[in-house]
């Protein structure tokens, strides 16, 4: 079933490559998006975005100097939407990070989340319905703040924006695209909710609107280190 959210929340490389810097670089090779709902949606919305030619290579994130980020989760096209949780997880955590969710799978459409990234690693994530009135407040530690990537788990598994994640694989099933117009310094990040290898490769299953995060600066690493985090 499809639904369509509008929600806020404040916040969202590779381990074996080079970390993203403040302003991106294209993702290399560019990813196959099959079909034309992104496109259309994205272009609906007054982008000037082409989903084929315009994928940063942004996979790790750090909240900006206020601590308080917004994320929008604007669409699901999905059958596996009333089960799909998102969230953020730690970017340099073992192979298993710990989830914090900041949507669960149940919310309905329109509902938003207000993260608040606090020092010592407190994340706080304030959840409202459409109309503002508050739902839910739940409190997170040991959250770094400067180095964390977002995840989507449902039936399909679980999947983040690292590539180097994906089970089984080194795969893409999170596309990120840079706002433009008014929506400039701002960012999108489309989910595909099954395993790269099975499922369809439309990035619609999960749209979400990224506002206050910047990509993690420029930090070199090497297959060697990357390696260590899964021994």
């Amino acid at each position: 079933m499809k639904r369509y959210y509008s929600a806020a929340l404040a916040m969202l490389v590779a381990m074996a490559a080079m970390i993203a810097p403040a302003h991106a670089a294209l993702r290399v090779p560019q990813v196959p998006v099959a079909g034309g709902t992104l496109q259309g949606y994205l272009s609906g919305t007054g982008e000037t975005i082409n989903v084929l030619t315009d994928q940063q290579s942004i996979q790790r994130w750090k909240t900006t100097i206020s601590g308080n980020s917004s994320i929008t989760l604007q669409i699901e096209l999905s059958g596996n939407s009333g089960n799909n949780s998102i969230g953020v997880y730690n970017a340099t955590a073992g192979p298993v990070p710990s989830l914090y969710q900041i949507f669960p799978g149940s919310a309905p459409a329109g509902w938003f989340a207000v993260a608040s990234f606090r020092s010592g690693g407190l994340l706080v994530v304030n959840l409202f319905n459409q109309a503002g009135v508050p739902q839910s407040s739940v409190s997170y530690t040991g959250v770094t703040t400067t180095d964390f990537g977002y995840y989507l788990s449902g039936p399909g598994g679980t999947f983040y924006t690292q590539d180097s994640r994906q089970p089984g694989t080194n795969s893409a099933q999170a596309l990120i695209f840079s706002g433009t117009g008014d929506n400039a310094g701002c960012w999108w990040m489309c989910f595909e909710d099954s395993p790269f290898a099975t499922g369809d490769r439309d990035f619609d299953d999960a749209v979400l609107f990224l506002e206050s995060v910047n990509p993690t600066p420029v930090s070199q690493t090497s297959w060697g280190k990357v390696k260590s985090l899964f021994r």
